[in-house]
């Protein structure tokens, strides 16, 4: 038996970890690295071993390929995980892996499950085993590794991304999981609707470990509450996937992903969309108060003077949020996300902002011009503080035209610039009708 074999069926064992796949055969799902042909199941075939990074969501496989990989190439397979393991782990690890290859120069590879929750020195420690070639690394994370994985071990290891699983590959599994009399379930004369296997499928999100774990609590329940033939039924399905949640993170890939999809159905005009992302976030467990703080800045950051209104309106949503709690104050957030979705554009004052920015890191300190200064003393009016200054009260439309407020040592700018859209329609018409006044 392989090192990388989970082991002769133990009906003690979860129901997933007995329908591991023991072949590339077996794998559901994944046929964009695992179809023939591909580099990844060509390099399986072959048996050469390289270090990898294997990112993707939970139940997708990423323990299984390790194992597979270890096994095809007959390589010593040692698994750890980053929640648990240290830096003594992995060097008795590096003193396994020594010894076989010493003994029958049989490498070894070092799965390392959740490797985004070591840290930057517990990651470098690989690092010099992986050059000598005493150790193929394996890394496993649910995490982007881009921001989560040292550089330098990214460097040396190739990123292979997983699918959540589709719900049509999770049928496929449950089936075989219901057929299989050495390892599933088929030995207990356990039949589905097929009503009830969908709902499972869908209800698992993707993850197949998820998916093998209802079916397994359904198959309990079934034997527990009916007499003769057992049978699980669309009801019975519904007991055991209640309570689900969709997959979100709560800071991770998957949180960011979606606030970005929110953003951007609210800055495209699609109310649907918006309302769409988010029920998933809320529905995913996302604090609401995140959200409603989300939504300011989406109201002054695209539609911003368009329609002053949505300020306003937002920072209400989040105040009755604040008040009423869920779910009741949910409601005011989604008022808030549909306005904002419907209301003109403009990202006009988040510009300027910008490019005023630009030119004060530019230009540096530059003095205030004498006649912008206030002369509250007599030697502040003595030295021509305010002197010049002309009170746009006391000019025609309050507007002194003319008149010159940036420092004298800098060149004109227009930072803003109003878009033709609602409010801001108006707005432009004023600065232009005002500025032409002093041509």
């Amino acid at each position: 038996m392989s090192p990388a074999d989970p082991g002769a069926p133990d009906p003690s064992r979860p129901l997933a970890d007995r329908m591991r796949p023991r072949s590339l055969e077996e794998v559901v799902g994944q046929q964009h690295l695992l179809a023939p042909g591909k580099p990844l199941r060509r390099a399986i075939e072959s048996g050469q071993l390289h270090s990898m990074i294997l990112w993707g969501p939970p139940g997708t496989g990423k323990t299984t390929l390790a194992r597979l990989i270890a096994g095809r190439a007959d390589a010593q397979f040692i698994q750890l995980s980053a929640v648990m393991a240290g830096v003594k782990d992995i060097r008795a690890a590096v003193e396994s892996a020594r010894e076989a290859r010493a003994k029958s120069a049989r490498p070894t590879l070092l799965f390392l499950d959740e490797v985004h929750r070591f840290n930057k020195a517990q990651q470098d420690t690989f690092l010099p085993y992986l050059e000598d070639g005493t150790l193929t690394f394996v890394g496993a994370t649910t995490e982007n590794p881009s921001f989560e994985v040292v550089s330098a071990l990214l460097s040396r290891a190739r990123v292979y991304v997983l699918r959540p699983l589709t719900v049509a590959d999770i049928e496929a599994l449950l089936r075989a999981a219901l057929a299989d009399r050495e390892r599933g379930l088929g030995d207990e004369e356990i039949g589905a609707q097929p009503a009830a296997l969908e709902l499972i499928a869908q209800a698992a999100d993707g993850d197949g470990r998820r998916a093998l774990n209802m079916l397994e609590l359904a198959a309990g329940l079934a034997e527990a509450s009916h007499n003769g033939p057992r049978l699980m039924t669309l009801a019975l399905a519904q007991e055991v996937a209640s309570g689900g949640r969709r997959r979100f993170d709560k800071g991770g890939d998957q949180f960011y992903e979606q606030i970005s999809a929110l953003h951007k159905a609210v800055r495209g005009t699609d109310p649907d969309g918006a309302l769409y992302w988010l029920c998933r976030m809320l529905d995913g467990g996302c604090d609401p108060l995140y959200i409603a703080r989300r939504v300011v800045r989406m109201a002054v950051e695209d539609v911003g003077l368009a329609d002053p209104r949505a300020f306003a309106l937002t920072l209400d949503a989040w105040e009755a949020y604040d008040r009423l709690g869920s779910p009741e104050g949910e409601l005011a957030i989604a008022h808030a996300v549909v306005y904002l979705a419907c209301a003109p554009k403009s990202n006009a004052v988040y510009v300027a902002m910008g490019e005023a920015m630009a030119d004060v890191e530019q230009y540096g300190t530059l003095d205030v011009p004498l006649r912008l200064r206030n002369a509250p003393t007599r030697l502040m009016k003595g030295l021509g503080y305010g002197e010049g200054y002309r009170y746009a009260h006391d000019e025609p439309e309050a507007y002194a035209s003319g008149e010159r407020y940036l420092p004298d040592d800098m060149p004109d700018r227009r930072y803003y610039r109003p878009v033709p859209r609602g409010l801001e329609l108006k707005i432009g018409e004023a600065l232009a009708r005002l500025r032409n006044k002093a041509k």
